[in-house]
C-alpha cells in the first residue's frame, strides 16, 4: 500500500525498535532495528514536502530527502534508493550514525512546529538495506573507460566515497591504508552496536568488484614513498583523517591506567574481528571488572563509555567540563548512554589522576560552573574555588578529541603546507593542495568532524580531481597537434 505525503497530523512520528538496554549492553549487535515492512512508507508520508526543504540544507551532502521521502511514502524504494545514492556515496552508514538530530531531523520544518520530525535517517538506513537485499547495488561499469589513475592514501569515509565517484567516472583506483582492512574509523572506531562491520565490508567489498585495488598494511613513507606514488599515478588524493589524540596535561596522566580511546575503541573492534590479541594488551585496555572514567563530550566518548558498559565494567563514569546543553556529541547518543546505565559528571574537569605509575586507583576532578555568555552568546566555565570531588577509577580514557598528524614528515613532502592547526592547506574553493596533482579531502583538511562531512568532501574533490586530469589531457591533445 502507499500513501500520499503530508500526513503528520494522523501519522505520529515512530523510529524503528530499540533493544532494552538491559538486553543489549550483553552483546555488540546494533541497538536499533530497522523498519518492518510499510513502516517506512507510514514514516515517509508525515514528510510536508516543504517549499523550503530546511532538511535538505541541514545535511551537508544537500540530499534530497523530500523526493525520496515522497517515493518512499509511494512505494517506490528502489527509485527512493537512487535518488538517495545519487547525492551520497554511503547512504545506509550515513543513516546509521549520523546525528541526524543536529542535521536533517533537528532542521525538519514539522520539527520546528512542534509535529515531531520526519525519521529521515531511519528510512535512509532501510532503503540502503533494501538495496543491498534485492540487488539493486551491483559493482560499478563505468561507461568509458579511462587510461589514468588515482592513488587515494586512505580507506575511510572519504576515501571510500571519492573511489566510488572517480570509478564511477572510469579512472583506475588503487587505495592504500594503514590498516589491515578498509574502513578507517568505521571500521576500526566506531562499536558495532552503531554500526556492524558487515555493513562496512559490503561498500568496500563492492568497490574491490567495481576494480578498485585496495593496498592495505602499507604505511606511506616506509612501505612505499610519496614521490612513487605520484610517479605511478596522474592524482593523489590525502584521505588519511586525523588520528593523534589530544592528552591530558594533568599530574599523574603518565599512569598506564591511562588510555587514548582510538587505542581502545580499536581493541575492542580486533576482539570483535575474532583477532588473536596479546592478552597483556587485551587486559590494559578492556574495562571488565574496572571502574571506568572517560574525559569528554563527544561522540567518541559516547562510544568508549558505551563500550565500557558491553565489556562489563563495575561503574563507568563520563567527565565533562560543561554542562548537557553544551554538549558537543548527539543527545541521542547522551540518552543511549544514559538508559545503559552511564553516570555522568557535569561541569567537571581532571584535575589529578590518582595512583601510581602502574595502576590508576582514581580520578580527581574540579567542579566547574558555566560564566556569563559573551557577544555571541557562548559561556565560558571557570573554577568553582575549593570545589573537588575523587572518582574511583581503574581506567582513564581519553576521548580529548583528534589532532592532524604530521602528514609533510611523515610522508617526506614538505611541500604540503599546513594550517596553524596541522591540517593541510588547499587551494580557496576547491580541494586540490599547493603541490600539483595532489589533492586533500576529509578530516586531514577540516580537522576532526563528523563522517557525512567526509563523504561530502571525498564526493567533491574526486570531481576536482577529474577536472584537474581531463584539463592536463587537453593541454596534451593541444600540444601534441
Amino acid at each position: 500500500m502507499s500513501y500520499e505525503t503530508n500526513r503528520f497530523v494522523v501519522e505520529h512520528k515512530k523510529t524503528p525498535s530499540k533493544a532494552e538496554a538491559k538486553t543489549r549492553i550483553n552483546n555488540f549487535g546494533e541497538i536499533y532495528a530497522d523498519f518492518k515492512p510499510g513502516q517506512a512508507d507510514k514514516q515517509a508520508s508525515r514528510c510536508a514536502q516543504c517549499g523550503i526543504p530546511f532538511c535538505q540544507s541541514g545535511c551537508p551532502l544537500q540530499n534530497n530527502i523530500p523526493d525520496w521521502l515522497r517515493m518512499t511514502a509511494e512505494g517506490r524504494y528502489e527509485e527512493a534508493y537512487r535518488l538517495s545514492s545519487a547525492t551520497s556515496a554511503l547512504p545506509e552508514i550515513c543513516g546509521r550514525i549520523c546525528p541526524q538530530d543536529r542535521l536533517c531531523e533537528g532542521s525538519c520544518v514539522l520539527e520546528q512546529s512542534g509535529w515531531e520530525n520526519v525519521t529521515i535517517g531511519a528510512v535512509e538506513r532501510h532503503l540502503g538495506d533494501l538495496a543491498f537485499e534485492n540487488g539493486w547495488i551491483e559493482p560499478i561499469v563505468p561507461v568509458q573507460e579511462r587510461d589514468q589513475s588515482v592513488g587515494i592514501i586512505g580507506a575511510g569515509p572519504a576515501g571510500i566515497a571519492a573511489a566510488d565517484r572517480l570509478r564511477t567516472l572510469g579512472y583506475k583506483v588503487t587505495i592504500y591504508d594503514r590498516y589491515d582492512r578498509a574502513g578507517g574509523l568505521l571500521t576500526y572506531g566506531i562499536p558495532s552496536f552503531k554500526l556492524e562491520k558487515d555493513v562496512v565490508a559490503r561498500r568496500t567489498d563492492r568497490l574491490a568488484a567495481s576494480g578498485v585495488e585496495f593496498v592495505l598494511n602499507c604505511d606511506i613513507g616506509e612501505d612505499v614513498t610519496f614521490e612513487e606514488l605520484r610517479e605511478k599515478h596522474d592524482a593523489i588524493l590525502v584521505a588519511t583523517g586525523v588520528y593523534k589524540t589530544r592528552r591530558l596535561t594533568v599530574p599523574g596522566c603518565g599512569s598506564t591506567g591511562v588510555v587514548v580511546a582510538l587505542d581502545y575503541l580499536t581493541m575492542a573492534n580486533k576482539e570483535g574481528f575474532g583477532y588473536n590479541v596479546e592478552e597483556a594488551a587485551e587486559a590494559h585496555l578492556n574495562a571488565k571488572g574496572k571502574h571506568v572514567v572517560v574525559i569528554g563530550g563527544g561522540d567518541t566518548a559516547m562510544d568508549c563509555v558505551r563500550t565500557a558498559t558491553r565489556q562489563g565494567a563495575k561503574s563507568v563514569t563520563c567527565v565533562y567540563r560543561r554542562d548537557r546543553a553544551n554538549m558537543p556529541g548527539s543527545d541521542r547518543e547522551v540518552t543511549n548512554a544514559e538508559e545503559e546505565g552511564v553516570s555522568f559528571e557535569w561541569l567537571s574537569a581532571p584535575k589529578a589522576v590518582l595512583g601510581d605509575a602502574d595502576h590508576a586507583t582514581g580520578l580527581r576532578i574540579q567542579r566547574m560552573r558555566l560564566t556569563t555568555p559573551d557577544a555571541q552568546g557562548r559561556q565560558g566555565i571557570e573554577d568553582i574555588p575549593g570545589a573537588e570531588s575523587d572518582l574511583p577509577a581503574d581506567l582513564v580514557i581519553e576521548a580529548l578529541g583528534f589532532e592532524p598528524e604530521n602528514i609533510p614528515v611523515m610522508f617526506n613532502q614538505p611541500g604540503l603546507e599546513v594550517t596553524k592547526w596541522g591540517t593541510i592547506k588547499v587551494q580557496a574553493g576547491e580541494f586540490q593542495t599547493f603541490v600539483p596533482g595532489v589533492f586533500a579531502a576529509g578530516d586531514i583538511v577540516r580537522g576532526a568532524s563528523l563522517v557525512v562531512w567526509a563523504v561530502r568532501e571525498g564526493q567533491d574533490a574526486a570531481a576536482d580531481i577529474h577536472h584537474y586530469i581531463q584539463s592536463n589531457v587537453s593541454v596534451s591533445l593541444e600540444a601534441a597537434q
